[in-house]
């Protein structure tokens, strides 16, 4: 009987990641329409691929596949390893925005187009916590972020804004465009991931995630509260605190092979 319960549980938590990964990468796809759609700029990672585009007789496409393999070898070094989650990244990511592009409504007003950014930003943001967040691994350019953070101890905010400032300077330096979106994507998405790995309640986390975050405050004393952040790191990571100093926040990374999922 004992088994069977643990054999239901184990179902259930895997339906869970399943459902968290594929919920997950269609917002991501989505958010990204709803950024192309507002008109604002391209993304700091589209400007670095238009930019390298400038120099070299490539199609972005070409680019953007070439730079992907290039950011996956840079998981070496970072001990970050691939897993479902990073191909099922590239397809699901890729119909969800063209499927997005042909219904959504493109908007003159700029106000409505900044609302259109913003809100697209702030789903990115919470896409990127629950497909991460499933244990399945990340995408490339995600996996860099997650691997970062766990190698470096620092914020998940502060190394994603870095990445992003990083990707986008060497892309205007390169050619290419740079838009007011892109500016606010590249400062906003760190802190919108950041925050939402603090504030999300702990029953919705682990109810699409099955997993746990742990967060310590500074100044308060009091139940440490749990989510979960999964990196593709080893072993030896585990339990490794992220969080910069400012904040005293950290979150354990648990090693891809636990079985336990994480979100960074």
């Amino acid at each position: 009987m004992d088994e069977q319960s643990s054999g239901l549980q184990d179902s259930r938590v895997l339906i869970r990641r399943f459902a968290s990964l594929f919920v997950g990468l269609w917002l991501y796809g989505f958010s990204m329409a709803m950024m192309i759609t507002a008109g604002l700029g391209l993304d700091p990672w589209d400007v670095f691929h238009q930019g390298v585009a400038e120099h070299v007789s490539l199609s972005f496409g070409v680019i953007t596949a070439i730079t992907g393999a290039v950011v996956l070898l840079l998981w070496i070094p970072i001990r970050q390893r691939p897993g479902f989650g990073t191909v099922a990244n590239v397809v699901v990511i890729a119909i969800s925005v063209d499927t997005s592009l042909a219904f959504l409504p493109v908007f003159d007003s700029m106000p409505v187009r900044a609302a259109i950014m913003v809100a697209g930003i702030l789903l990115n943001g919470l896409a990127s916590v629950l497909y991460i967040g499933a244990g399945m691994g990340p995408g490339p350019r995600d996996g860099l972020m997650t691997g970062l953070v766990a190698r470096t101890g620092l914020s998940v905010r502060l190394v994603r804004t870095s990445i992003e400032i990083a990707v986008l300077a060497t892309g205007w330096l390169l050619g290419g465009t740079v838009g007011v979106g892109t500016v606010l994507y590249a400062f906003g998405i760190g802190p919108t991931i950041q925050l939402l790995i603090k504030v999300l309640p702990d029953s919705m986390t682990a109810a699409v995630t099955g997993g746990r975050v742990t967060e310590r405050k500074a100044k308060t004393v009091g139940p440490v509260n749990e989510i979960s952040v999964p990196t593709g790191t080893s072993a030896v990571e585990a339990g490794s605190p992220v969080g910069d100093a400012e904040s005293n926040d950290a979150v354990n990374v648990p090693s891809n092979h636990s079985g336990v999922p994480t979100v960074t």
